[in-house]
C-alpha cells in the first residue's frame, strides 16, 4: 500500500523575504502552521508503512530514533540502554522460567519411584506419555490446546504427588505407594508425628502438606501452559522432535535398554500405575488362599497337646530385623547382649532356639506382621487385613483359646479401643489405657517395655495355680524415633511407672536430631539392646517350668537404619524350661541359643502357624476349603 502526502504550496512571499533577510508577512504564520500540520500527517503515514512492513524482530524504527535524538542524546540514550537492559533481564527470566517448567514436568514424567534408584542415570529415560501429550497439543485447534494443557497439567501434578508419596513409601517401607491398599498408613502417620510431635505439630505438618501439593498441581498446570506455548511456537521443531524420541523410544522398548538396573529407558510415567489393577483382584486371590485351612475343625482335645499346662507368650519386638545381628553397626552390641541372654537363661535353667522369618512388611505395618504369624496367611497388605478381621479363619491365639487357654493380648501402643481384636479369640484385651502407666511418654512407645511385661505378670501370672494363659505381648520401646530410651530397674521397683520419672529428660538429646546419621542408628541399637534385657530378664525373674517364651521382630527398620534393598528376615527365638518342649521343634533345624546365625533356617512367616501346631500334637483335619453352603 502507498501512502500519498501531498506537498505544500510554495509561499512566494516567505521566500522573498527569506532570500532578502527580511522579516515575514504577517500572513506566514499561517503557512508556518499550515505546513506543521502536513507534516504531522507525513510522520503518521510513514509510521504506519512502517509499523506494517517492519520485519520480524527488527529493532526501533528510524522515525523512532530521530524522535529520540531530538529530545536530546545524550540523556535518551542512557534512557535507552535501560530499557534494553529491562529488556534483556526480562528475556533471560522468561528463558530461566521455560527451563525449570521443562524441568518440573520431566520430573513428573521421568522420576523414578523408589529411593534407590534415585540417580542421574535414572533420568535418562523418554516418557512416552510426554511424547503423546505434545503429539495433542500439535493437532488439537487453538483453544483446546489450552484446556488439553490445563487437564494435562492437573494430572502431572497428581502423579508428581503420587512419586513423591512413593519415594517416601520407599524410604520407609521399602516399597511403592499402592492406592489401593495404604491409605490407612496416612492416618497412622499423623497418629506417630502426634506422638512424636505433638497434636499441634502434627497439625501443622498436614496443613503445610496440603499446601504444597495445591502448590504442585498449579505449578504444574502453568508450567504445561507454557510449554504448549513454545510447542506451538516452533511447531516445526516440536513436530521432528516428538517423531526422532518415538523412534528412539520404540528402539529402547524392543532392546529393554536400561542405564539404571531395573529403569527402562523407554519406560511409563509410574510402572505402579499398572499394578492398580492386579491390586484390586487381589481380593479374590486372598480369599481363595484363606479357604485352605488345615486345622479349622480340629477338635479341642487334638490341639496343642503338647504344651498343656504351660504359659506361652509371644512377644513382638518392634523393628527387631536381621540387621540388628548382622549388620556391624549393630551386631557387636546387640550380638553381645544375645550371647550374655543365652548364659544367664542357661545358668536359670532355660534353653533356647533361634531361626529367621520373612516378614510380609517392611519398615512399619506391624499389625500385617502380627496378622500373618497368627492366621498362616501372608498379609502384606490393609485389604488382606481388613479381609482377614472379617473372616473366621483359625488363628493361634484362637487355637489356644478352643484348647482351654486363657488368652490375652497387651498391647501398649493402642491408644484407642480395638474392638477387631476380638476377631484373635482373645479373653482380654489389655490397652495403654488399661495398663495403669503413670510414668512419663517416650515418644511414640507410650511406656517401656519393662513395664509392659511388669503389667502382664502382675494381671495374669502372680496369682499362684492360675489358669494356663496364652499372649501376645508388644513391645515399642524399640519403635522410632528410638528416643529416649528408659533404662532397666528393680522389677520390684516398678509399680505404676512413676519410678521411670526423669529419664525422658536425662536422654531427651539422644537422637534427637534426625539428621544426625550416626547417633540415629546408635539410638536404633540402644533401643534394640534394651527390649532384649527386658525380655531376658523377665525370663530370669519370672521364669519357671511351665513358662515358654516365643520372641521375634516384626520387621526389619527402616531403610536408615537396615540399609537400601535390605530382607525382609527377622529373628525368632523359643525359649523354654522342660526340655520336652525343644525336643518337639528339633527337626525344625534352629540353632541353639538367641541369636540366630547366618546360616539359620529362614521360613516365611506365615509357614509358622501350621508348623508350629503340628510339632506341638494338634491333628490336621482337613487341606480342602469348607463345602459352599447348600442352595
Amino acid at each position: 500500500m502507498t501512502c500519498l502526502v501531498r506537498s505544500p504550496p510554495v509561499n512566494r512571499r516567505r521566500l522573498r523575504a527569506v532570500q532578502t533577510g527580511g522579516a515575514a508577512a504577517p500572513d506566514d504564520d499561517i503557512d508556518r502552521r499550515r505546513h506543521h500540520r502536513v507534516s504531522q500527517g507525513r510522520t503518521f503515514g510513514l509510521s504506519l508503512i512502517t509499523r506494517f512492513h517492519q520485519p520480524p524482530h527488527q529493532g526501533p524504527t528510524t522515525t523512532g530514533e530521530d524522535l529520540t535524538a531530538e529530545d536530546g542524546a545524550a540523556g535518551d540514550g542512557a534512557a535507552g540502554d535501560g530499557a534494553g537492559a529491562r529488556r534483556g533481564l526480562r528475556s533471560a527470566a522468561a528463558r530461566v522460567i521455560t527451563i525449570l517448567a521443562g524441568l518440573f514436568v520431566l520430573f513428573a514424567l521421568v522420576a523414578p519411584n523408589e529411593i534407590g534408584h534415585l540417580t542421574p542415570g535414572a533420568f535418562v529415560r523418554i516418557p512416552v506419555e510426554g511424547l503423546l501429550g505434545v503429539a495433542l497439543i500439535l493437532v488439537l485447534p487453538g483453544r483446546a490446546k489450552r484446556v488439553a494443557a490445563v487437564l494435562a497439567g492437573v494430572a502431572l501434578g497428581l502423579l508428581t504427588i503420587w512419586k513423591i508419596i512413593d519415594l517416601g513409601f520407599s524410604a520407609v517401607l521399602d516399597r511403592p505407594f499402592n492406592p489401593v491398599f495404604d491409605l490407612s498408613f496416612f492416618g497412622a502417620g499423623v497418629d506417630f508425628l502426634s506422638a512424636s510431635i505433638g497434636e499441634a505439630g502434627a497439625i501443622g505438618s498436614v496443613i503445610g502438606v496440603g499446601a504444597l501439593a495445591v502448590a504442585v498441581l498449579v505449578l504444574m498446570a502453568l508450567s504445561v501452559l507454557r510449554l504448549t506455548r513454545q510447542v506451538v511456537r516452533h511447531k516445526t521443531a516440536a513436530t521432528r522432535g516428538v517423531a526422532v524420541l518415538a523412534v528412539g523410544w520404540i528402539v529402547c522398548a524392543l532392546l529393554g535398554v536400561q542405564i539404571v538396573p531395573g529403569v527402562l529407558v523407554a519406560g511409563f510415567a509410574d510402572d505402579q500405575l499398572l499394578q492398580v489393577s492386579a491390586s484390586l483382584h487381589d481380593k479374590e486371590a486372598f480369599a481363595a488362599e484363606a479357604s485352605v485351612d488345615a486345622f479349622r475343625d480340629t477338635p479341642a482335645d487334638q490341639l496343642l497337646t503338647g504344651l498343656r499346662g504351660k504359659d506361652v507368650i509371644v512377644s513382638f519386638v518392634e523393628s527387631y530385623g536381621r540387621a540388628a545381628v548382622e549388620d556391624p553397626a549393630f551386631a557387636s552390641q546387640v550380638g553381645a547382649v544375645l550371647d550374655a541372654g543365652t548364659r544367664r537363661l542357661r545358668a536359670a535353667g532355660f534353653d533356647s532356639r533361634s531361626a529367621f522369618l520373612t516378614s510380609p512388611t517392611y519398615g512399619g505395618g506391624s499389625w500385617l506382621a502380627h496378622d500373618t504369624l497368627l492366621s498362616g496367611l501372608w498379609i502384606d497388605n490393609q485389604q488382606r487385613s481388613d479381609s482377614l478381621l472379617s473372616s473366621d479363619r483359625l488363628t493361634l491365639s484362637s487355637a489356644f483359646r478352643r484348647a482351654g487357654w486363657r488368652t490375652v493380648a497387651v498391647m501398649p501402643g493402642t491408644t484407642q479401643p480395638w474392638p477387631e481384636g476380638a476377631f484373635f479369640g482373645y479373653d482380654k484385651i489389655y490397652t495403654a489405657q488399661d495398663l495403669g502407666y503413670h510414668g512419663p511418654g517416650f515418644n511414640w512407645g507410650t511406656m517401656p517395655d519393662q513395664y509392659t511385661l511388669s503389667s502382664f505378670q502382675r494381671a495374669e501370672r502372680a496369682e499362684p495355680g492360675h489358669a494356663p494363659v496364652m499372649a501376645e505381648t508388644v513391645l515399642v520401646s524399640s519403635h522410632a524415633p528410638w528416643t529416649p530410651i528408659p533404662q532397666l530397674i528393680g522389677w520390684n521397683a516398678v509399680g505404676d511407672g512413676s519410678a521411670f520419672n526423669g529419664m525422658t529428660t536425662a536422654d531427651q538429646r539422644q537422637g534427637g536430631v534426625w539428621s544426625d546419621f550416626t547417633q540415629v542408628r546408635a539410638d536404633y541399637r540402644r533401643s534394640i539392646e534394651y527390649s532384649l534385657n527386658s525380655l531376658i530378664s523377665y525370663v530370669e525373674t519370672y521364669g519357671d517350668d511351665n513358662l515358654v517364651l516365643v520372641f521375634l521382630g516384626d520387621h526389619q527398620a527402616a531403610p536408615l537404619i537396615s540399609g537400601v534393598g535390605a530382607d525382609h528376615d527377622v529373628p525368632i527365638t523359643i525359649v523354654a524350661h522342660d526340655p520336652a518342649v525343644l525336643d518337639r521343634i528339633s527337626g525344625w533345624g534352629w540353632q541353639d541359643g538367641l541369636k540366630p546365625g547366618p546360616k539359620a533356617p529362614v521360613w516365611q512367616m506365615s509357614d509358622f502357624r501350621d508348623r508350629f501346631l503340628t510339632a506341638f500334637g494338634s491333628q490336621a483335619q482337613s487341606t480342602q476349603p469348607p463345602a459352599p453352603p447348600a442352595r
